[in-house]
Formats: C-alpha cells, sequence, structure tokens
C-alpha cells in the first residue's frame, strides 16, 4: 500500500482534462519527522488554477486566509499563544533573499555549503547534509522572528529545483511561502514543464548526498 504524500496528481490530471479551477481536501502522509508544528499525518488543501500568474495566486492566498480567519473570528485579528496577529491585507511581502539580508543572514544562490555552518551553529540546527536542506531550515529557523502573515517570493533554485524559474533570472524562481507564526501555511506546487530533468537529479543527490535510502523513484507519470 502506498500512502499519498499530495493530492496533486490527480488534480492535475484534471487540469489537463480541461477542469480550469480545481481543488480537495485531502489526507496526506508524509515521513518528516514529528514536532510541534509537523506531524506525519496532516489534511491539506491543495488547489489548481490554469493560466494563473504567481501573483494572482498569492493574491488568492491572502483573501483565502483574510476570508477565513474573519468568517471564524468575526473580525482580522486571532490570537495564537500570546500574539495578536493581524491578517489585514495586503500581507506583507518580501523576497527570500531580502528577508534573510533583513536578519543578517547572507545568502549565496549557488550551491555552497561552507558559509551556513556558523549560521546553523547559532540558531542551535544540527549539521546539515545539503546546501538545499540547510537553507531550508535557517529560513524556518528566521521566519520564528515575526508573527504576522508574511509572503516570501522568489526562492532560489537551489531551494527549489523543481520550481518554474523567474523570468530575466534563472537563478530565482516563481515560487513563494506564506509564513504565519513560524510555520508555512501556503506554498505552490512546482512547475511540471521541468519536472522530469529536475526529478531525476533531485533523487540522486538526495540518495548519494544525504544517504536518504527512502527516497522514493520520480513519478513519471506526473
Amino acid at each position: 500500500m502506498t500512502l499519498r504524500i499530495a493530492t496533486e496528481l490527480n488534480l492535475k490530471r484534471l487540469i489537463v482534462g480541461g477542469l480550469e479551477r480545481v481543488y480537495e481536501i485531502g489526507r496526506i502522509f508524509r515521513n518528516e519527522g514529528i514536532d510541534a508544528t509537523h506531524n506525519p499525518e496532516f489534511t491539506m488543501l491543495e488547489l489548481y488554477a490554469a493560466y494563473w500568474s504567481v501573483h494572482e495566486m498569492m493574491d488568492f492566498n491572502e483573501a483565502l486566509m483574510a476570508h477565513l480567519v474573519a468568517d471564524v473570528h468575526g473580525g482580522d485579528t486571532l490570537m495564537y499563544k500570546e500574539d495578536a496577529i493581524s491578517f489585514k491585507r495586503p500581507f506583507a511581502r518580501v523576497s527570500y533573499l531580502d528577508a534573510m539580508k533583513q536578519w543578517a543572514i547572507s545568502i549565496a544562490r549557488r550551491c555552497s555549503r561552507s558559509p551556513y555552518a556558523k549560521v546553523l551553529v547559532d540558531y542551535g540546527i544540527p549539521p546539515s547534509p545539503s546546501h538545499a536542506h540547510a537553507l531550508d531550515k535557517i529560513s524556518n529557523a528566521s521566519s520564528s522572528r515575526t508573527a504576522a502573515p508574511d509572503v516570501y517570493p522568489r526562492l532560489p533554485v537551489v531551494l527549489s529545483p523543481l520550481a518554474k524559474r523567474k523570468a530575466g533570472d534563472p537563478e530565482l524562481t516563481d515560487r513563494y511561502e506564506l509564513f504565519c507564526a513560524s510555520m508555512e501555511v501556503a506554498t505552490p506546487s512546482p512547475s511540471s514543464t521541468i519536472r522530469r530533468s529536475a526529478a531525476a537529479v533531485r533523487t540522486a543527490d538526495r540518495r548519494a548526498v544525504c544517504g536518504d535510502d527512502e527516497v522514493p523513484p520520480p513519478d513519471w507519470i506526473l
């Protein structure tokens, strides 16, 4: 039996079949550890809209989050622990690299592990087996500096090798992450147009560099 890690495949088949707006609220299973903000089994909303740009998807994410908070809490503010978090639009949007600079972290676009060893130690993060893994852990730790919902667009390709490249800058992507209260609450799916070549490279890298023997083979059906 195979437990799905996303509702993605069937939704994209529907998009290819001509349905321009699709979504599913489904049960997801991921072997990514467990802590206060991660559970191996969880429920996720996944949606696709044909012809939308990344900017339209960011706008929709903002509107959806603001609507949910207003509908459940009767206003644009909710309490999380001791923080009163405002979901009043527009949310702050700071590019990934600029956000890291604000937090006094200099991020190189290209693969290079050496600059991040001290940063990992400063944040109390165990050594990372790869450049991308280190970036992911550092950004998650850095996002804890703000509770408000923030959007971080233009992630580096090294962090999102399967995502659509940004026009005019092939080292950045048209992918963003929406964080709130130190938790990632939304992110777009990678582009299918470059998945085949990148997926094969990524699988081999995770097995060879990270020693991850549980990496499944790429799903070529997609």
